[in-house]
């Protein structure tokens, strides 16, 4: 019987075609991985870019509102604050309850003088410290503007001075013509220690600062963190009113907002410069992260020319007043970070502007025409 030799005919790889299999493989992987790792990184800087953005507008709408309200309420022109013979030196503001002031030259111009608006130049980070991302040359500036609060109905209040010799003290009840009855001035969103208290009567203006309260009180003892409470100053405090009403003629009352915007950059290992809210000697709030610069210019109507000088930084150390500010230009710049690497080495961050301007509704208003 003949035998048959039986041949494999399975076909195989070679070690070369399974070499170059690999290869090509590897290349196809790489350049999947590439496409992903690209992928990912433009989705997180897009995702940055998002946040940055809502932040830095959320803070520059925050801006303008207040911006928008300055001067509301306040006397024309605005309010000298105490001076004269036995004064304790210039008020403060951007300072809180500790006595810790965040902003550089943090007293009122003019002898004492409170505007609308208080321009800030080159003061507007806290301790006067670098900004790292900032760009060069670094510029940042602070503002503080001042409007009366139409929120608490302070005005629904009978107010009188405690003594005919001195402001530090004033009684207070609800006027009856109002009704509801206003809520306690001590309740929830009421006045707070540190809040400025504008007093209006004998056809004078006055400010204090709350150092105490309870339900039918408020004091404005000397020495408060803000330097406004100046019993022994010759004119512009709430002495001279008291002076004039005596305990039995009622005064007009109205919360102040002396609110003040400045930079700054947080000691702790991985946290970025953010921009903060300080409102009267309360404790200042973050408004946004990662906020690297702030820029403040002023259109200011020029009573000598005639003219709008447009755009001054720095109104103040140009001789320019305050009351004459017509529009307020502000800029500001977000950095978003990644806090991480990417397969390329390379930190993903992106800077952004957003820039705006406000007219304050409540500011001097000059027909150049």
């Amino acid at each position: 019987m003949e035998k048959r030799q039986i041949q494999n005919t399975a076909v195989g790889f070679t070690l070369v075609e399974l070499m170059i299999s690999m290869f090509v493989g590897l290349i196809v992987l790489g350049a999947a991985a590439s496409l992903f790792e690209g992928s990912m990184r433009s989705t997180m800087l897009v995702t940055q870019r998002v946040e940055t953005q809502q932040s830095m507008r959320a803070a520059v709408d925050l801006m303008v509102q207040d911006i928008s309200m300055a001067g509301a309420g306040l006397p024309t022109g605005g309010i000298q604050l105490p001076t004269g013979t036995g004064n304790n030196g210039l008020s403060k503001f951007g300072c809180d309850q500790t006595g810790a002031c965040h902003v550089v030259n943090d007293t009122y111009p003019s002898g004492n003088y409170m505007y609308g608006i208080v321009p800030g130049y080159l003061n507007g980070v806290e301790g006067g410290a670098a900004v790292p991302a900032a760009p060069s040359p670094a510029v940042n500036d602070s503002v503080t503007v001042i409007y009366a609060d139409y929120n608490f109905p302070l005005w629904e209040y009978n107010v009188y001075f405690a003594s005919s010799t001195s402001g530090a003290n004033v009684n207070l009840s609800a006027n009856s013509a109002y009704s509801p009855a206003p809520p306690a001035i001590n309740s929830a969103g009421g006045i707070n220690v540190g809040d400025l208290i504008m007093i209006s009567g004998g056809g004078l203006t006055a400010v204090g600062e709350v150092t105490g309260l309870t339900a039918t009180t408020m004091a404005f003892a000397n020495l408060d963190p803000l330097n406004i409470n100046q019993d022994g100053a010759a004119s512009g405090n709430l002495k001279a009113i008291a002076t004039l009403e005596g305990t039995t003629t009622a005064v007009t009352a109205y919360r102040l907002f002396a609110v003040t915007y400045y930079l700054t950059v947080p000691t702790a290992v991985g946290q970025t410069p953010r921009l903060m809210r300080q409102v009267n000697g309360l404790t200042p709030v973050p408004v946004a992260d990662d906020i690297i610069n702030l820029q403040f210019a002023f259109d200011v109507y020029n009573s000598t020319t005639n003219t709008l000088d447009s755009n001054q930084a720095n109104p103040l150390g140009n001789s320019e007043s305050p009351n004459l500010i017509q529009k307020t230009n502000l800029v500001v710049m977000g950095q978003s970070i990644w806090m991480g690497r990417s397969i390329f080495g390379d930190t993903n961050s992106q800077n952004m502007y957003l820039a705006t301007d406000v007219s304050a509704q409540n500011m001097s208003f000059r027909q150049r025409y």
